[in-house]
Parts: C-alpha cells; sequence; structure tokens
C-alpha cells in the first residue's frame, strides 16, 4: 500500500532536495511544488484568489503523482508541500484562508510530516520571499504548532544535506516497518 509522505517547512529550507534524494533512495517519484510553476509564469505579484488556483494546482499535481506510483506498486511518495503550507501561506500574507484548503486538509491523509528546520544557509532565488532568518524562524514555530496539533506523525529535519537525508531515511524505515 503506498504511504504519502509529504514535506514542509517554510522557503529555502531543503524541501525539494529532500524529496528528490528521497525518490531516488527509495526508487520511487515525487510531486513536486506546484506554486514554483505556476508563480514562474504568472509571476510573484499574486493575490489571494492565486493562492486558490495554486491549492488546486497542487491538489491536481499531487492526485496523478499518487495515481502513478500507484500504478508503478510503489511504496512512497514524496509530496513538496501540501495543503498546510497553503494555509500558513494564507493566513502568513493575507490573514484569511480560503475555506477550500481547510476543507482538504481534513479530508485529506499522509502517512508522515517531514519539518525541515531552518538551519540551512538561505539560498536566493526568483520567487523566495522572505530571506530573514526571523521570519523563516516564525514560519518554522507556525509549521511545528500545526504538526503537534494533529494526529499524523512527523519527524523534525535539520542538520546538513546528508544528516537530512539520514534522518527522513530512518523516519521512513521506521514507519514502514511499524505499519
Amino acid at each position: 500500500m503506498l504511504k504519502k509522505i509529504v514535506v514542509i517547512g517554510p522557503e529555502s529550507t531543503g524541501k525539494s532536495t529532500l524529496c528528490e534524494q528521497l525518490a531516488e533512495h527509495f526508487n520511487t517519484s515525487w510531486c513536486p511544488e506546484f506554486a514554483r510553476e505556476y508563480l514562474l509564469k504568472f509571476g510573484t505579484n499574486y493575490q489571494f484568489e492565486d493562492l486558490l488556483k495554486i491549492a488546486k494546482g497542487q491538489l491536481e499535481l499531487e492526485d496523478t503523482h499518487t495515481t502513478s506510483a500507484i500504478n508503478n506498486n510503489s511504496n512512497f511518495l514524496f509530496i513538496d508541500t501540501d495543503m498546510l503550507v497553503l494555509k500558513v501561506w494564507n493566513e502568513f500574507v493575507f490573514e484569511n484562508c480560503h475555506h477550500f484548503i481547510l476543507e482538504q486538509i481534513a479530508e485529506r491523509k499522509y502517512d508522515l510530516y517531514l519539518l525541515c528546520n531552518t538551519d540551512l544557509p538561505w539560498v536566493s532565488d526568483e520567487l523566495r520571499e522572505y530571506p530573514d532568518l526571523k521570519t523563516r524562524e516564525t514560519l518554522f514555530t507556525t509549521y511545528k504548532d500545526i504538526l503537534i496539533n494533529q494526529n499524523t506523525p512527523w519527524v523534525l529535519i535539520s542538520g546538513d544535506s546528508q544528516n537530512r537525508l539520514k534522518l527522513a531515511i530512518d523516519a521512513i524505515n521506521t514507519l514502514h516497518n511499524n505499519q
């Protein structure tokens, strides 16, 4: 049975890199973050309604990758970003959240969350908005609070790239062996 593992955290915390490394290690696929594609196409001057479009695009992409992983008899699917990230983004930027996103958080089930810490150096790119560590740590604390108050197991991922990968692999192996 396919296990869905979501990698979340503030921007520039190695989420995409970790998903790619895990997919390679476990010989499976990963679902990228739809927001990157959307913002590269439409620009970074987004509005509240754009976040609903991004959420729906993320879910469509996740569903496509889930179907593919099931068809390939994969044990795992690694997902870069989910509706929790969209909730935090909505509330942080617009102090509001689309009800659709909240409904999806209640409906969708995952097997494990990997929360990436802010202890990697900031890497700038054309889409990243928060280079200051204080804002990134505020966002990290928000993600951690959400994970503490929900039922899906989660693991903190910290350290350099090699340590992060080891922590994630160990957590996934523990999950796989306990179910």
